[in-house]
């Protein structure tokens, strides 16, 4: 647990186990106990139990005395269709847990950070105006396998200051956190692209090569635009999951997100 990411130890534990609870990795033996999870996490128990809370809270785990902690499925979940927690906190778990996981499973290598005029596009989605100044970066990230994305991203100047050095420390979006902006939600599309040969060459691919793109549009808790993400990645590399239940009545049931989880190779 020796990372920089500004967040509680048992949060970046509880995250950790969520993640192991969706691989099915306790379905056989159920969840360790919170003496061995404190040994092998090298924390104190208290930070262990706080993090099983929050895992009871979220009803992934059930916790029967004399019996341990087993994982809840889907089907065993109770308190509504969405398993007691509701799409806006999902959506946000999920946006986090993505960054957490980026932050933790890879690497990164600023290409750029600069100062400069809004695109008319870039103007369009931040609610500004053409030629405003906007902090912008690119960056490529990487696994132990080799390159996973080619991220651009856009921050309006009055939102926050972003360096390079703080780029090739901490997630941008913890950047923001730490500059006073109350994260809301984000609006995020998902499609496909072929690889120019700017980006074949930093993801290590061939020119014409099928990516997944990514545009994530950031607003603050105001509804204001405070940031424009624009990623590629690699497919083989990085993939998004999405979990998905049923609701409405029995002749107008329609699929709803109940989770979004990423996952890299």
């Amino acid at each position: 647990m020796d990372t920089p990411l500004p967040l509680p130890k048992y949060h970046q534990i509880y995250l950790v186990l969520r993640e192991q609870l969706q691989e099915g990795r306790f379905d056989r033996d159920g969840v360790p106990g919170e003496h061995l999870l404190a040994e092998q996490f090298g924390v104190a128990r208290i930070t262990i139990r706080k993090a099983m809370e929050m895992l009871v809270a979220d009803k992934l785990v059930v916790r029967r005395p004399g019996l341990g902690t087993w994982p809840l499925h889907a089907g065993q979940r109770t308190g509504g269709a969405m398993g007691g927690i509701s799409r806006e906190k999902a959506h946000l778990t999920g946006l986090l847990e993505n960054i957490v996981n980026m932050g933790l499973r890879t690497t990164v290598s600023v290409l750029e950070s600069s100062l400069v005029g809004a695109s008319d596009a870039v103007a369009d989605a931040l609610a500004l105006a053409p030629g405003a100044p906007v902090y912008k970066s690119i960056r490529v990230r990487s696994t132990q396998a080799g390159p996973l994305s080619y991220i651009t991203t856009h921050v309006p100047e009055g939102i926050a200051k972003i360096s390079r050095e703080e780029l090739e420390r901490k997630p941008l979006l913890m950047l923001l956190e730490e500059a006073g902006v109350e994260l809301g939600g984000a609006t995020q599309t998902i499609s496909a692209r072929l690889a120019d040969a700017v980006v074949a060459r930093h993801l290590d691919i061939a020119v014409g090569s099928a990516l997944l793109a990514v545009t994530r549009l950031v607003r603050d808790v105001a509804e204001r635009p405070v940031q424009l993400l624009q990623g590629l990645y690699r497919p083989d590399r990085y993939q998004y999951q999405l979990q998905l239940s049923r609701v409405g009545d029995i002749d107008a049931k329609v699929w709803v997100s109940e989770e979004l989880s990423a996952q890299f190779h």
